[in-house]
């Protein structure tokens, strides 16, 4: 994995994955096809879906615990702030050999700047929200939400794919 490589693609995702418009109804659709997503290929994950700071959408699959929740709004506590993918903001970090609680006094307890929680954007808008899942490896995480993203967006997954995936 080469990390500029990766900030390069991920600034292209957040680019490319924006919707014409964005609702209640609309975060429900993506967070049931992560749920979809996530049983098609076996794997058990946290998920939620945030509208301007509430909570639209939550399930946790059987297979995840508690803490898969609280890493998830640590994730999405990132996006929320800086408005770019979590991993993004992680990669960029660890790149510049610093950290969010070196840089910015951002307690770890509340931010977690892993993979896994993607701005939830609208053409024109900006960011309005946030969708997080939490229960694989970050690199993982990040994928899952960028691929469900993609096909929602009409965009080609593969296009957008980190290397290696």
């Amino acid at each position: 994995m080469d990390i500029k490589t990766d900030l390069q693609r991920i600034a292209l995702q957040e680019e490319t994955l924006r919707f014409e418009r964005f609702d209640k109804a609309t975060a429900w659709d993506l967070g049931t096809r992560l749920k979809t997503a996530c049983e098609e290929q076996g794997v058990s994950t946290t998920i939620e879906v945030r509208l301007a700071r509430d909570t639209v959408f939550f399930y946790s699959m059987p297979g995840t615990s508690a803490s898969n929740a609280d890493w998830a709004r640590r994730k999405r506590n990132v996006v929320e702030l800086m408005e770019l993918s979590s991993y993004r903001v992680g990669l960029s970090f660890k790149l510049q050999g610093d950290s969010l609680e070196g840089l910015m006094g951002l307690p770890l307890r509340d931010y977690a700047d892993h993979g896994g929680s993607f701005p939830v954007s609208v053409k024109g808008v900006g960011c309005i929200g946030a969708v997080t899942v939490s229960g694989l490896p970050q690199r993982e995480d990040h994928a899952l939400v960028v691929q469900v993203l993609a096909q929602m967006c009409g965009a080609d997954p593969s296009e957008l794919a980190l290397e290696g995936e």
